[in-house]
């Protein structure tokens, strides 16, 4: 078996190189040496070689031992080592981290950074609030970062140990033997479940989570044109990471509520105006509900049953900021219910006027005759 080489050699520092110069050392050559980027035929072996060099060097503990006992301080390792293994490459984050920047954990895949939850809030909305814009107050619960422990999940003045099963690995490696060969199995650590690491002290304020639950308050502003099934995202506002990750995001979904005088359909709103019988055969102006006031229709002569009018922009302006629906205002003609003894003689000279006879059985009706004509 060829003698292992130095491991300062092998990423090209010198002995006293600081973390930060071992760390870029070893992003230079994973990018060159990957087997998946190079192809020579002695890549795949030197890559290896790299990050088993690297896993040592960025863990002070381990370089500390490896400094006083070169290779031999890492032979009550498991696999015999922190290099590779059948399973495949170790030090799979910081080897993500060569290619594509960032960290998102320890050497070894140990105390990976893991992203919060996401949230989710509902808020009910009037028509009003919707089409106008507005702005909430929203009240909800999410982990935070403790503040006594900074997140660590160990009390103030002590730190997390590596863990004694699995050396920071996180997981742990066994070997067995059958007639059909050696193989070679890996599981999650279970003393550190994981993480590579064991919290001997807990924080008291956290019980050993890193996190607390708090209760939080915060304003938004709802834009205007939003709709039932609306969700705005509100970056990083929910769950805290676990070991340094990043916060989860909290989604905002939206309710509104129906209106007792529009229907909403898309951007475009409608509603239904009732007018006299009068007023329809006349013609004139009327007053409309609009969702930003009243304004003034002209009803034309002889407007008919269920004639629409369009009020150009006055619907529901669009969340992306191209223009604004209509409004379509749907006319009913009132028939009155009771009328007074002079109204009934004037409606019967009128009737007879148009050649009605209103006393007649068979008679459809002056109405009948004025709305749907002489068929």
């Amino acid at each position: 078996m060829p003698e292992k080489r130095d491991y300062y050699e092998v990423l090209g520092v010198s002995r006293n190189a600081s973390a930060e110069e071992i760390k870029r050392a070893f992003r230079n050559l994973a990018r060159k040496y990957h087997p998946d980027v190079n192809k020579a035929p002695n890549a795949e072996a030197r890559f290896k070689e790299i990050n088993e060099a690297y896993e040592v060097l960025s863990d002070e503990t381990k370089r500390r031992a490896y400094d006083r006992f070169g290779h031999d301080a890492l032979n009550g390792a498991p696999d015999g080592g922190f290099g590779f293994g059948a399973a495949g490459f170790g030090g799979f984050t910081d080897i993500f981290d060569a290619f594509f920047g960032g960290g998102v954990g320890g050497p070894g895949g140990a105390t990976i950074a893991e992203r919060g939850d996401d949230l989710r809030i509902d808020i009910q909305l009037t028509l009003e609030e919707a089409v106008l814009g507005t702005e909430k107050t929203l009240s909800y619960a999410r982990l935070e970062r403790c503040e006594v422990c900074g997140g660590t999940g160990a009390e103030p003045g002590t730190k997390p140990d590596i863990c004694p099963v699995c050396r920071g690995a996180g997981h742990v490696r066994s070997t067995r033997s059958t007639l059909l060969g050696t193989f070679q199995t890996t599981a999650t650590c279970g003393r550190c479940r994981g993480e590579g690491r064991v919290i001997q002290s807990p924080c008291q304020q956290c019980s050993g989570s890193g996190r607390m639950r708090r209760q939080r308050e915060r304003s938004i502003r709802v834009p205007a044109g939003v709709d039932t099934g609306t969700r705005v995202r509100l970056q990083g506002e929910g769950d805290a990471g676990i070991r340094g990750g990043e916060p989860g995001d909290l989604y905002v979904h939206v309710h509104v509520q129906p209106h007792e005088v529009f229907e909403r359909r898309g951007n475009d709103l409608y509603c239904e105006v009732a007018i006299s019988f009068a007023r329809a055969a006349l013609g004139g102006k009327v007053t409309v509900p609009t969702i930003d006031g009243t304004e003034e229709l002209d009803i034309p002569e002889g407007t008919q049953p269920g004639t629409t009018f369009r009020l150009r922009d006055r619907g529901v302006p669009d969340v992306g900021g191209r223009g604004r629906g209509h409004q379509y205002v749907v006319v009913q003609v009132e028939v009155p219910k009771k009328l007074s003894g002079e109204q009934r003689k004037l409606l019967r000279q009128f009737a007879e006027s148009l050649g009605e006879r209103p006393d007649e059985a068979d008679d459809r009706g002056l109405l009948g005759r004025l709305f749907w004509g002489d068929r």
